[in-house]
């Protein structure tokens, strides 16, 4: 597939914890010490309100790359300020892949957000509503919230999210924040200060939480989805719930990812931790350290290369590079550190195209078949039937101190009945480890000491 025209840039990782002092914050009640657990429910799912039932497996598989492609070409870019007036097409943010139910208000009122590692701040559309997408739930009235107040444009919030976003002052001196998320996407509106609520599936008590400050959306533009109520900001921006919650969960979340497309685990959520229930240990964790950079939103690590079977590939970013083996490249030199973005909302990882290149060689050396046509999107993929032993060779990705072997649920995928497809995809601009990959993995993110770490987990039987 040709590289897929995107303007990208830079982005940081840890202005979250030299900002974190911003945002003043406590536990109204807690569950087990400062942590909790949430269920993430994959948009695909028969738990989801976005599941079709006369879709077919395969019609999932390939809206979900579809849906990857343009999160990547449409969020994966420099936010910058959009006009409200004149505007003539929409895109995307509508792209998430899994979803959480939170409460923010008192008395409280849920919503169903997107959960995105790669987005700040925490938004939903809220009355009166000057232009706002079609939203099914009733939308947020913060006049009927005793514990909503607008900031100002000098307040801490504000001025934290003047560091990614574009904000200004409004009536009254009321912080207005105008986030664009690529083409004609944004959400416009007020940032403030309400308690969020989350229904813990540990047991015990709703956990309240005090002074979270988000976007208080009057003016929301893009293809949105209407069963959404709006995006719960999971990033490493000063402004995102993980930043603000900071020190109470320890600055930690960890996640499991059950396969959506598996017909076993289907009706199974997967799962969001936080504190000290979001710690993995014991035999099989692997850490790989988080790479800081100089803007705050996404989430770095350092791919060193991936091996297919017992031959391995040194990462290399153009076709300037030459191709390197383990024999001649055993380390990454430091221009290349922090060359790749763990994402819980893109499906397939996206490599560099001569990269990628010299990995599906491999996969094709490794499988005796005669690849198909693939579907829009994918490269490489085969027809199988149960009377065939396809033998689909191991892949590694070896990450800085990390080597993560990957089974064939986290790099193939079947885009069609009998149609298996390799779930990696050449792109230009950014490599993106996939949430495909990270399924059937604890991954715990400990931004205080700066690392990812990851233990084989079957996430289907995750305790309650």
């Amino acid at each position: 597939m040709s590289a897929m025209a995107a303007n990208f840039s830079s982005f940081v990782l840890f202005v979250l914890l030299s900002m974190s002092y911003l945002f003043t914050i406590s536990f109204i009640t807690s569950v087990h010490g400062n942590s909790f657990s949430v269920d993430l429910i994959h948009r695909d799912s028969p738990l989801s309100l976005f599941y079709n039932a006369s879709e077919k497996p395969s019609d999932r598989v390939q809206k979900a790359i579809h849906r990857s492609i343009n999160r990547v070409n449409n969020h994966f870019i420099k936010k910058s300020s959009v006009s409200t007036d004149n505007l003539t097409s929409t895109l995307i943010p509508n792209s998430g892949e899994y979803l959480m139910k939170i409460s923010l208000g008192t008395p409280s009122h849920e919503i169903l957000a997107v959960a995105d590692t790669g987005s700040d701040l925490t938004w939903t559309q809220c009355k009166p509503c000057v232009h706002c997408y079609k939203q099914i739930a009733p939308l947020f009235d913060p006049k009927k919230s005793s514990t909503y107040k607008d900031l100002s444009c000098s307040s801490r919030p504000c001025v934290a999210l003047g560091s990614t976003s574009v904000v200004s002052c409004g009536e009254r001196e009321a912080c207005v924040y105008n986030i664009s998320y690529g083409g004609h996407s944004y959400t416009f509106g007020k940032l403030a200060l309400e308690t969020f609520t989350f229904n813990s599936t540990s047991g015990g008590p709703p956990i309240k939480v005090p002074k979270i400050a988000f976007g208080c959306g009057y003016n929301n533009a893009g293809i949105f989805e209407e069963h959404w109520s709006g995006l719960v900001g999971l990033s490493a921006g000063p402004s995102s719930l993980i930043s603000q919650l900071g020190s109470m969960i320890d600055f930690k979340f960890s996640y499991c990812l059950v396969n959506p497309f598996d017909s076993k685990s289907k009706k199974k959520s997967s799962k969001m931790n936080f504190g000290s229930n979001a710690e993995i240990s014991g035999k099989g964790v692997i850490s790989t350290p988080l790479v800081p950079k100089s803007d705050a939103t996404f989430y770095y690590l350092t791919l060193e290369g991936l091996s297919v079977g017992e031959k391995r590939i040194a990462y290399y970013k153009n076709s300037s590079s030459s191709s390197k083996t383990v024999d001649d490249a055993s380390t990454v030199d430091h221009e290349e550190e922090g060359n790749i973005v763990i994402d819980s909302g893109t499906v397939a990882t996206l490599l560099p195209p001569d990269f990628y290149e010299k990995i599906e060689s491999e996969v094709k050396k490794a499988i005796d078949l005669e690849p198909t046509t693939a579907p829009q999107g994918l490269s490489l993929c085969y027809r199988y039937s149960d009377d065939l032993d396809v033998k689909i060779p191991t892949i590694t990705a070896h990450f800085t101190g990390a080597d993560i072997v990957l089974k064939p649920l986290n790099t193939f995928i079947e885009a069609d009945k009998g149609v298996m497809c390799l779930a990696l995809i050449p792109y230009e601009k950014v490599s993106i480890f996939g949430n495909l990959a990270q399924m059937n993995f604890l991954v715990e993110y400990d931004l205080e000491n700066k690392k990812v770490s990851f233990k084989p987990t079957d996430c289907t039987k995750q305790e309650e």
